[in-house]
């Protein structure tokens, strides 16, 4: 197979030249219930941005815990719904001021299912764990929110379904819907996009059969016969993505115990020049994974392990084939990519799930739908990724992340990878050595058949339960 040979993201940092279909869906709760005697919130509005036509959107927003018990704003989400410009423009969003702090809220768009003529976006408003609780009767405060387009062009609000161009004072808001744990406790959306409540009983067996390839990681080092003999290439020869002149270093993938289970690490390693940046890759040596579901436990780190802080570095988990000719609409790649330093224009922490098309590698141009989530990401997460015939959808967690179009399936089977490199050397321009840390658990692929989170955690589960460590049933080709 042909290994991947450009960064991903770099190419959304050229948005000016990119085909972009945007359309990106924020985080949706799969499991839990809210009891409206004990979970109830109502979503004050306000705005400073009044005009018809601004340079940005400024809902100004207020949570108020409404129930009867002590209420985790974790578990709170917020959907503000607009029209978009044109059916390609892409939103960024910002958090000016926040009494619950800035570092504590999210914002990720998505696209509605059924648009209106007052909405065919949305803007999902999240909390992390560091914002606490409410008690009973408190609300947020003040959230000074923004959104703009990524060009900066002129937006119109006129058409936007939770617009509210006479509201200058808070007060109780309907056209904003807020969910708690996954169920709808306030507001309205537009006709025929209420958020859908997820079941009450979703099923954890997986359906039975099903071709198979899942492994544990139970090596003792890169050079275990093993890995090769079950269909995996440790990476050795040069090439993209990353700093040019950077080394793919096999001895930098060691493996070792974890929570009673082996885990693998991905060690990239710099002292600030090309010949001293050492990257990491292992992926499958067959092309031959396409419609069903994907899945790993992933540790993504923040921090180096030593040293200063500061690349712009790239951790992920991925499927893609070869680009057989620039613009070749039979490419295929999904992605997981977790930028702990930002980079490809990002100042922070972002997490992206992108599906692609294709792209011409020069000039620069690529076809992808991608959804982010500007936040921190440090620590073991889930990762799951579904394709059928119709979608191809991102899991973090349990939670929908991300819903990607069905222009963006695969026409042709994949390789699966795990990567972890540096951008460039310009975020921390230091000599003092330094090395960062990815860690694997696990990866699981089923051909053909779509798995809910719970679905793939009882089929793990199964696996270790049986003492099964490495299977692959999936036929080549």
């Amino acid at each position: 197979m042909k290994s991947r040979t450009t960064p991903s993201r770099l190419r959304i940092a050229a948005a000016a030249s990119v085909a972009l279909a945007m359309g990106t869906t924020g985080l949706t709760a799969l499991t839990g219930t809210a009891s409206a005697a004990t979970d109830a919130v109502t979503v004050q509005y306000r705005t400073s941005a009044t005009g018809v036509t601004a340079d940005q959107a400024e809902p100004w927003l207020k949570v108020r815990n409404t129930g009867t018990g002590t209420l985790p704003l974790s578990t709170v989400k917020v959907r503000y719904y607009f029209k978009a410009d044109s059916a390609g423009a892409a939103y960024r969003f910002a958090c000016s001021w926040a009494v619950k702090g800035c570092a504590n809220i999210t914002g990720t768009f998505g696209t509605l299912a059924n648009p209106t003529a007052t909405a065919d976006r949305y803007l999902d408003i999240g909390f992390t764990a560091g914002a606490g609780t409410l008690a009973p009767g408190a609300d947020t405060g003040d959230m000074q929110l923004r959104f703009h387009r990524a060009d900066w062009q002129t937006l119109n609000q006129g058409d936007d379904y939770s617009f509210g161009p006479s509201r200058t004072s808070y007060a109780d808001w309907s056209k904003v819907t807020a969910q708690v744990s996954g169920s709808t406790v306030w507001g309205t959306a537009p006709e025929g996009n209420d958020p859908t409540d997820p079941p009450t009983d979703p099923p954890t067996n997986p359906p039975a059969g099903g071709q198979s390839l899942f492994d544990d990681f139970n090596y003792g080092s890169s050079s275990d016969p093993r890995i090769s003999a079950n269909g995996w290439n440790v990476r050795a020869n040069s090439g993209g993505p990353g700093v040019p002149g950077a080394t793919w270093s096999p001895e930098n993938v060691t493996f070792a115990g974890s929570g009673g289970n082996s885990v693998m690490n991905l060690r990239t390693s710099t002292a600030g020049t090309a010949e001293s940046t050492k990257q990491t890759e292992v992926l499958t040596k067959a092309m031959k994974f396409k419609n069903g579901t994907y899945a790993a436990r992933v540790k993504f780190s923040d921090a180096p392990v030593s040293g200063p802080d500061g690349d712009r570095l790239v951790q992920t988990f991925f499927t893609i084939n070869d680009l057989k000719a620039p613009m070749a609409d039979d490419y295929a790649e999904y992605d997981f990519e977790y930028l702990p330093n930002g980079g490809w224009g990002e100042p922070a922490n972002i997490l992206y799930t992108t599906s692609w098309e294709t792209y011409n590698p020069d000039p620069w141009q690529a076809v992808n739908q991608h959804t982010e989530s500007r936040q921190s990401w440090a620590g073991w997460h889930d990762l799951v990724l579904t394709i059928d015939n119709s979608s191809i959808k991102y899991y973090v967690d349990g939670l929908l992340f991300g819903t990607h179009d069905a222009a963006y399936l695969p026409e042709r089977p994949m390789s699966i990878n795990f990567n972890q490199w540096l951008i460039d050397l310009a975020g921390q321009t230091s000599t003092t050595a330094r090395s960062y840390d990815e860690q694997v658990d696990y990866v699981l692929h089923v051909k053909d058949q779509v798995l809910s989170p719970a679905q793939v955690a009882a089929k793990i589960s199964a696996y270790r339960t049986a003492g099964t460590t490495f299977e692959d049933t999936v036929p080549n080709g």
